[in-house]
């Protein structure tokens, strides 16, 4: 049986092991992902990092080398990790439960790559590897700021849009009265699922179509303003559809499940950005001379990855 084989055999047997011991934790956060918006992108993650994982496995094969030394570090780690979040996470404020069982998880399975494909391995897929972090869920308190951040920029967004489209409109905090209609921007109306798909969906566009990682954070930053420019235009869409067309447009179809349309003119916003940074990339290549920063080894294609949401 070839090497590489016998590693991959012995890693996915490591992994169910690995599975098998912290179940429990990760039956409750496939609960909390399909129950609670905010984590649903969880369910997303292991699948996008094996993917990612199978779309460069030559470089599992360019290796054959084995780190057990930093591999039992990192499990070592690991399992410090849990027993201190067993023993103390309850003390801290904000926290989630879950988060100190799933990352220490991770660390073990970072641990077990170490081990079966070595250091060079996981430094040529340090990516797909690092984006299992985005299963851990997020402390509640700084959930609780980015949705307040959301509130009020999709607030500042909604009022400009209004005034641009000559809608009279009164503006108080996170209310808005208009016409025919008042609206409240409230927590679950902050569009923090669709930001955290477009910002995921940044991510993957940045590591699979740009080469730098000056361009990937500036992806990223792009995205920001996005966040609540998309977020204000969905707003003000089914406000005044809801005030000259039906109103039920603000109860409806739309409100609840066209998310997705509204993440779409995000990810349109950005199209422009994307293309400008591989433009630059490229004639900086053509020049001889690197652009700031390290040079990244994602694959490129033509177009880019997005991740569904609601």
């Amino acid at each position: 049986m070839p090497l590489v084989t016998r590693r991959t055999l012995g890693y996915a047997a490591y992994l169910v092991a690995c599975l098998a011991m912290f179940w429990p934790f990760v039956r409750d956060l496939l609960h909390l992902a399909l129950s609670q918006d905010t984590y649903s992108h969880i369910l997303l993650v292991p699948f996008i990092t094996a993917g990612l994982v199978l779309m460069n496995r030559h470089r599992l094969l360019e290796s054959a080398e084995n780190s057990p030394r930093a591999g039992a570090m990192l499990f070592l780690s690991g399992l410090l990790l849990f027993g201190l979040g067993w023993r103390f996470g309850s003390l801290l404020p904000g926290g989630h439960p879950l988060t100190f069982a799933i990352l220490p998880l991770i660390f073990l399975v970072w641990a077990g790559f170490l081990f079966f494909y070595g250091s060079h391995a996981f430094h040529s897929l340090q990516f797909p590897l690092l984006f299992l972090l985005l299963a851990v869920p997020l402390p509640e308190s700084l959930v609780d700021a980015f949705i307040q951040w959301l509130r009020a920029g999709s607030s500042e967004v909604t009022y400009w849009l209004f005034r641009a489209t000559g809608t009279p409109v009164f503006h108080h905090g996170f209310i808005f009265a208009v016409p025919g209609a008042t609206i409240d921007i409230a927590p679950e109306c902050s569009g923090i699922r669709s930001a955290i798909a477009l910002l995921i969906t940044c991510l993957l566009a940045g590591y699979l179509f740009l080469r730098t990682k000056w361009a990937r954070i500036a992806l990223l930053v792009a995205a920001v303003p996005v966040l609540v420019i998309k977020n204000g235009i969905r707003i003000v869409t089914l406000t005044l559809l809801a005030t000259h067309v039906d109103p039920s447009f603000l109860t409806g179809k739309l409100h609840h499940q066209g998310g997705f349309i509204f993440f779409l003119i995000g990810l349109l916003l950005l199209w422009p950005v994307l293309i400008w940074l591989q433009t630059k990339e490229a004639k900086f290549m053509n020049r001889g001379t690197a652009p700031p920063g390290p040079v990244g080894g994602g694959p490129h294609a033509a177009s880019a990855t997005t991740v569904t949401q609601r």
